[in-house]
């Protein structure tokens, strides 16, 4: 998992490639402000300085805390960072790297270093090339504005030493159109100035360069009342006399190699490497067999960065370096290779060598490492009688041509290590680009291979490669059916040129009716088709699963039907009851052959149109029996194991009795609440989907139980659409079932929410089937959950002495169950409702009771809630230091228990405490916080609380 942190524009984090929620503006501020001291500690003091500067909340420590926490919980750890805990302060570690600011850094060291004299144009435009915009773009404190200021100057500086440069090797015309624009922005820079006229000069220009000279002394004059430097002047008198120093210094092509392509690249610099001298088959032949380059190529910018760090490792250290490109088919890795070798092909004067091994031929089998080598040497220029009869010798024999050549070997499409390895030179400098759609572990281990993985392509560059194959009018006219072209496709570039080949021999067709086509399920692989077995993604893709063994095969299959988008390892295990280390072996196995992703650890997802052929393999070799009792037992897992994680969070919750799971079915352990936390997180959009699926295969008591076992960690993470929708489903399914303690399970949860999104009106329909229904069952502790429902509801309507009537009937009914947490709770909503009756010192006791019994059961939510009421009683009793301690005391716990809801509610009351005993500033803190949560959420009590903050602070 490679995590990288972007300072050099707004601030945000990509985990793979993929963006990362970091959280809202001050907790950006607290990244940015561990990221810039990376691998340095910052007190706690210091912290809080650069986060509010002099406006610091009273409760700074506590906050800083929090915001640390979550970013902790945002970005996965993995060893390259982590947050630290150090004496007085924090430490963020990482590799500094993967931080965008600190690379740059690096590498302007690196090109300032004057490296055997080589003019290093490819650091500094790799340096440049990290900027997205103003550093910071998004935040905003005098501590980042001053840093802003000096970034944005090493920017500028290092932008006039890499123009310097250029100009010194003769780019003047390239230069031309980025100077004159820089020179716009800063008009009285007389370096830049200087740089501009000599490329105006040298492009034949020497008006204009006079001109431009003009213009900067007249501003200079107005501006400062100077006149320019000696340096411009001298400049300015050697245009007027034409001055021959001015032509420019031709340096030869190998002092950085491509840099016509203006590529940013840290393996230019090869002029300083020492050339082996050629052998006598050099003088014969210079074999030159690499296919043609891929006539439309776009993107993969990181992956071909790494290509070319790899290429400077190796001109440096004059070692042997090995590049494994991988991927599942279609994907692009012969295109990249063949891209990257094109664009480098100066770096290689010895040569360059292509053979494709075959590891996946629909038509053949893999090609032989004697047919391998047999074709090397003969592209080698070696005449056929010569070469030897055993492998061994041919071997030899290859590895001795090679040896000492600056030589390119891409060893395209292999099937394994096992047919790489005799291909390998045994010498420096050769430099060998391995493709293959297994991981070739082998070939990493045991000859230090580079790997690279190739994603996706993302939406951008999806794009741009239908755009260039049917034309930008024609992808412009219709807009609607190019994005769902491109959605369906899943960013795979050989499914996107199929599409775009059909497109472009039917210039009459429209694309909404190809995107209509592929969109339906039982056709879109076979819309991706053109006819001939390297371009039917079927026919490709089949290539890879041909060679998993039978069992990998069936996991495959199995998982095409789960309900995704991903899987760990007991979830996989379940559906093809296997234990965990045999559900292991296979899952490793299918990443190998890249049919599956680990996109986290030990969490499997597929490529979505190798989901689609996974599922197509499913319906065509698996019978119905076999496929439904595999998606069985997978929703039996997510149900017995969403039950276990529900009573480690909320031990306090009255349970639902299961059924013992199934056989074959792997629960996943869990042993406390931060493990059930993690898991709900990581499960949160399969167990969405799992309810859906289970409901539309007719499950109808694992749909509701798993409905049952979401509901209060969506409410609490304020998950209220999904809460919505799963009990929904819930409600359905148990209808359907004519089950009646799932229908007032699910009427119990739309209670709930109907109630958190202020949907009044929804709520009295699902209450009264509550009492109706928990009623007929006999079930005390579900009927006092319906009291306090209606409770609740009256509440909405200023009834507070009917729901008072119902907290007390509810508190009734928990007695006689001994339901102590129930009970607990009936008293704190007693309280409750005597306080906003008027009766505060009733409300105390009452809530005092509450709070001993959460505190004796170790009910934390609980305790939360008491606390606020009790903070409420001492507010309108005018106690308003004990009504803050108290709001301060539930702030803690439902930040504890991850409550983000009632969180942000508790914060409001908090503000009214501080805004009430005079105190703006805190009031003014704890009202932003909680509007902060509220718009993350989506909630409608943000609009509650801007006019508070308007009307109270912002006069």
């Amino acid at each position: 998992m490679r995590v990288e942190f972007r300072l050099l524009g707004e601030v945000c984090a990509r985990v793979d490639g993929k963006p990362v929620d970091v959280g809202p503006t001050r907790q950006r501020y607290v990244l940015t402000a561990l990221l810039v001291e990376a691998n340095h500690p910052v007190s706690m003091d210091r912290l809080a300085e650069r986060v509010w500067g002099e406006d610091r909340p009273p409760q700074a420590a506590g906050t800083l805390r929090s915001y640390l926490s979550r970013l902790r919980a945002a970005v996965p750890v993995v060893e390259e960072w982590g947050i630290r805990r150090r004496s007085g302060g924090y430490l963020l570690e990482v590799d500094e790297a993967a931080v965008d600011l600190h690379l740059f850094h690096r590498l302007l060291a690196q090109a300032r270093g004057g490296r055997d004299g080589v003019e290093p144009v490819g650091l500094y435009e790799r340096a440049l090339a990290l900027w997205r915009g103003e550093a910071f773009a998004d935040l905003d404190t005098p501590w980042l504005t001053a840093l802003r200021h000096t970034l944005q100057a090493e920017r500028f500086a290092a932008q006039l030493d890499c123009q310097d440069l250029r100009l010194r090797r003769g780019e003047d015309a390239t230069l031309l159109a980025d100077l004159a624009a820089l020179a716009a922005v800063h008009p009285l820079d007389e370096r830049l100035a200087g740089q501009l006229m000599i490329a105006l000069y040298r492009s034949g220009r020497q008006a204009d360069a006079l001109a431009c000279y003009t213009r900067i002394r007249r501003g200079l004059a107005e501006a400062l009342g100077t006149d320019p430097g000696a340096t411009l002047q001298r400049l300015h008198q050697q245009i007027l006399s034409a001055d021959p120093a001015l032509a420019p210094v031709r340096v030869p092509a190998t002092a950085d190699v491509g840099a016509a392509s203006r590529t940013p690249s840290m393996a230019r610099d090869v002029a300083s490497v020492p050339r082996t001298p050629p052998t006598p088959v050099d003088v014969a032949l210079v074999p030159r067999t690499l296919p043609a380059a891929p006539p439309l190529f776009v993107g993969r910018a990181r992956e071909l960065a790494e290509l070319d760090d790899a290429l400077n490792v190796q001109l440096t250290t004059g070692t042997v370096r090995i590049v494994a490109v991988g991927g599942c088919g279609g994907i692009g890795k012969t295109w990249l290779a063949l891209h990257w070798a094109h664009r480098n092909a100066d770096a290689f004067a010895d040569g360059q060598l292509y053979v494709n091994l075959r590891g996946f031929d629909p038509c053949d089998a893999p090609m032989s490492a004697v047919v391998a080598v047999r074709t090397l040497l003969g592209a080698l220029g070696v005449d056929p009688a010569a070469i030897p009869p055993t492998l061994d010798a041919q071997v030899a024999l290859y590895r001795s041509l090679v040896s000492g050549r600056r030589m390119l070997i891409v060893l395209d499409n292999a099937r394994d290590t096992t047919q790489v390895a005799p291909l390998l030179p045994g010498n420096p400098p050769c430099f060998v680009l391995v493709t293959s759609r297994h991981e070739l572990a082998g070939l990493m281990a045991g000859h230090g291979a580079c790997p690279i993985t190739l994603p996706p392509l993302g939406q951008v560059e999806a794009r741009r490669l239908f755009t260039r194959h049917v034309g930008s009018r024609r992808a412009a006219a219709e807009p609607a059916a190019v994005a769902g072209l491109l959605e369906l496709c899943a960013g795979l570039p050989l499914a996107l040129s199929i599409i775009a080949a059909r497109a472009k021999i039917r210039p009459d067709f429209p694309l909404r009716a190809l995107a209509e086509n592929l969109g339906r399920d039982s056709a879109r692989l076979d819309a991706l088709d053109a006819g001939e077995p390297a371009a039917d993604l079927k026919a490709v893709f089949s290539w890879s699963y041909r060679t998993l063994s039978a069992p990998a095969a069936r996991l495959f299959r199995l998982l095409g039907i789960h309900p995704g988008p991903d899987a760990d390892e007991e979830a996989a295990a379940s559906m093809a009851a296997l234990d965990r280390a045999q559900a292991r072996r296979l899952l490793t196995e299918l990443t190998r052959a890249h049919l599956l992703i680990e996109h986290r650890p030990r969490r499997y997802t597929f490529h979505d149109l190798l989901r689609a052929y996974a599922a197509e393999q499913a319906l065509a070799r698996d019978t119905q029996a076999v496929r439904r009792a595999g998606s069985h037992r997978v929703l039996d897992h997510y149900v017995q194991t969403a039950h276990a994680a529900m009573l480690l969070l909320y031990p306090h919750r009255h349970p639902i009795t299961l059924s013992a799971p199934r056989e074959g079915v792997r629960p996943t352990v869990l042993t406390d609440p931060q493990q059930a936390m993690a898991w709900f997180t990581a499960e949160h959009a399969v167990l969405i989907a799992a309810v859906r699926q289970a409901a539309d295969l007719g499950f109808g008591t694992l749909t509701w139980q798993l409905a049952w076992a979401l509901v209060t960690y969506f409410d609490h993470q304020g998950h209220w659409p999904e809460l919505l929708s799963t009990q929904q489903t819930a409600l359905a399914a148990a209808q359907r079932l004519g089950d009646r303690l799932g229908q007032a399970h699910a009427h119990e949860g739309l209670v709930r929410v109907y109630t958190r999104l202020g949907r009044h009106d929804k709520v009295r329909a699902h209450v009264e089937q509550t009492l109706t229904l928990f009623g007929a069952l006999g079930d005390r502790v579900g009927l006092a959950n319906a009291h306090r429902g209606v409770a609740s509801l009256l509440e909405t309507h200023q009834g507070y002495q009917e729901a008072l009537g119902h907290a007390e009937q509810a508190r009734e009914l928990y007695q006689q169950a001994g339901h102590r947490a129930g009970l607990a709770h009936a008293l704190n909503a007693i309280g409750w409702y005597h306080t906003l009756l008027g009766h505060h010192d009733q409300a105390l006791i009452h809530c005092q009771r509450a709070l001993d019994l959460h505190r004796e059961l170790g009910h934390q939510h609980g305790q939360a809630t008491t606390w606020d009421s009790l903070g409420h009683a001492h507010l309108h009793l005018g106690h308003h230091a004990q009504a803050a301690a108290c709001y301060e005391q539930a702030l803690n716990l439902f930040r504890e228990v991850a409550d983000r809801y009632n969180e942000a509610a508790t914060l409001v009351r908090l503000g009214d405490a501080h805004h009430a005993a005079g105190h703006d500033q805190p009031a003014g803190h704890a009202w932003r916080c909680a509007l902060e949560i509220f718009d993350q959420l989506g909630h409608a009590d943000a609009d509650r609380i801007r006019p508070k903050i308007h009307d109270h602070l912002d006069r």
